[in-house]
């Protein structure tokens, strides 16, 4: 029987590993003045040991104005005072470490905040030796400065605005991908990217264990900046060709391995966040052989639900459609480079909510489900908190209730192009990032346990029926299901580098695939529906060991699956 002792000598502890993501902010909040911090962390640490997870990835907690959440850095090398101290960061290394678990650190280094030093200097003149740190360009020709259309090119930022912002003191734009707030760092500078590299070297001797990387496939701007083609009904246009894997990303992806992971003498884990990547492109990144990242965030899963209009041109879900983009994933990495795993972190909507059920009868089956097909896939499982939990979108009522900037951006462009406020709301309710920002729930005590003040953002109400207390009491919660799931990715090697195919491919109700290495085979079904489903799966009388399964006497194949059934079967196979 395969067991926990036979995997690869060889094989990178990444590989054996599930990450938890956390977000500081919304975990838990130590001091109560509403905000999440990493004493709150601290303090939760057993919890997440008992999960069983490996890895702990913290979403930034830098100092920052907090335009974007933290994701505008003016500090890359300390804590913000809401969240602590570095000695509590170090402490909170040493505890993980202590608990035989890893840290990995978000650092974002495609832009930094207005208010960063760096920025501060290169918009203090034109001939400031930073000016050039940053994109700045003149107005376009034969146009009034500041006006609308007199930006150096036409794209609409992710943020909903222009790209391009006009400083009066030196007269030129400086470019921003994202908000105005968070001006994008020009990597063709060779001191830029040095500066950068002595960043990641500092945090390493901290004892960091590896590093997610922010939209890190947008470092790298076709020359020159130009015009991209017109977004429908906005007046903008689509820069994403300029931006999106741009030509030097791998010289310039490749230099920061050599330069910062091959001088350290530790494994680390390296994780790009890469917007629009392909499957071809991810196979480069994550080629062992090539010395760029470990794996990629890719995002197509996460667009089945988009129209053309993106996040919140919101279309029903199709499980051929989901199940066709993670097969593609899973067999184009096959034979070279690593998938990332993930349902949820704090860009995505809640996927109970979203690909699976909010109806109470059916909540926790299906996020029963949702993990298990996704935990069973070839690659390295994200979970993030309160997933492990089946914790839901927020029930928000009106435009008062969010905080994301990408949101309330969205709504203000939106109302100005006249689109209707009921569903423009509807959309926001579904698909928000705030809807995986409100706090965890910890217990059903006031706020959800998350803290003794008022919380920065509201809590589910649903925080008497979902919370970490009793998930942890009870065998039978979506808590336990997913430690058994982690459990099985450490003990069976076939979980981690077995062959993936695809079954029932076009169904729409049932999500199946097999796992095959050596003498084990998986076979995984899950009814993904709310109502019952049947499906022709191979050999159906060979299944008869079950590994796992979200009900206490699960259907077999060849009988048909309950709604948001989901069982793991095995099998050994000789010759």
């Amino acid at each position: 029987m395969s067991s926990s002792t036979d995997h690869n000598a060889d094989e990178p502890w990444w590989k054996r590993a599930v990450v938890y993501q956390v977000y500081p902010r919304s975990f838990y909040d130590s001091d109560g003045d509403g905000l999440g911090d990493l004493g709150g962390l601290i303090e939760k640490l057993d919890y997440l040991h008992e999960l069983g997870v490996d890895v702990v990835w913290v979403t930034p907690f830098y100092p920052s104005p907090q335009h974007d959440n933290g994701y505008d850095i003016s500090d890359h090398c300390a804590v913000d005072p809401a969240f602590g101290t570095l000695a509590d960061l170090d402490r909170l290394i040493d505890e993980l470490h202590a608990r035989g678990m890893k840290f990995v650190l978000d650092v974002v280094l495609n832009h930094t905040s207005d208010e960063h030093p760096w920025f501060l200097e290169s918009r203090s003149s034109r001939d400031n030796p930073k000016r050039d740190w940053y994109w700045w360009r003149p107005p376009r020709r034969g146009t009034k400065p500041g006006t609308r259309g007199a930006e150096p090119t036409n794209w609409l930022s992710f943020f909903s605005e222009p790209t391009w912002t006009f400083d009066p003191g030196t007269g030129e734009y400086f470019l921003h991908l994202f908000s105005r707030h968070q001006p994008d760092l020009n990597w063709e500078n060779p001191e830029v990217r040095r500066d950068l590299y002595s960043i990641l070297r500092w945090w390493i001797e901290r004892g960091v264990d590896g590093f997610r990387l922010d939209v890190i496939n947008m470092i790298s701007k076709r020359l020159p900046l130009q015009d991209g083609p017109p977004l429908a009904d906005t007046g903008f246009g689509d820069g994403s060709e300029s931006f999106i894997t741009g030509p030097r990303i791998h010289e310039f992806v490749q230099e920061l391995h050599r330069e910062v992971i091959d001088a350290s003498e530790r494994v680390l884990l390296t994780v790009g966040e890469m917007p629009g990547v392909t499957t071809h492109e991810a196979a480069l990144f994550t080629d062992p052989a090539r010395d760029e990242f470990d794996m990629v965030f890719q995002f197509e899963h996460m667009s089945v639900d988009h129209g053309p209009g993106g996040r919140f041109d919101v279309r029903p879900v199709r499980l051929s459609s989901l199940k066709t983009s993670l097969g593609r994933w899973q067999e184009s990495l096959a034979e070279r480079g690593w998938n990332s795993l993930y349902w949820n972190n704090h860009d995505q909507p809640r996927v109970v909510s979203r690909f699976g059920s909010d109806d109470p009868r059916y909540r926790v089956a299906s996020a029963k489900a949702l993990g298990t097909v996704l935990h069973m896939l070839r690659g390295t499982p994200f979970v993030y908190q309160g997933e492990e939990l089946g914790m839901t979108n927020y029930p928000f009522r009106s435009v008062e209730g969010f905080r994301d900037i990408e949101s309330l951006n969205y709504h203000r462009l939106a109302t100005e192009l006249g689109i209707e406020s009921g569903p423009l709301l509807a959309a926001m309710q579904y698909t928000s990032r705030d809807n995986c920002r409100t706090p965890m729930q910890w217990d059903a005590s006031a706020h959800g346990g998350f803290t003794t003040g008022e919380p920065w953002i509201s809590v589910n109400p649903n925080y008497p029926e979902i919370n970490a207390a009793d998930q942890v009491d009870d065998p039978d919660s979506v808590f336990h299901h997913y430690r058994r799931l982690i459990e099985l990715r450490h003990e069976w090697p076939v979980v981690r580098e077995g062959e993936f195919r695809l079954l029932l491919p076009d169904h729409e109700q049932i999500f199946a695939y097999l796992r095959l290495g050596g003498t084990d085979e998986l076979l995984v079904v899950a009814n993904l529906s709310s109502q019952e489903a049947e499906g022709e799966l191979p050999e159906p009388g060979t299944w008869d060991e079950v590994l796992l399964s979200n009900f206490l006497d699960p259907h077999r194949p060849g009988q048909a699956f309950r709604p948001w059934e989901a069982t793991v079967f095995r099998r050994q196979v000789t010759g």
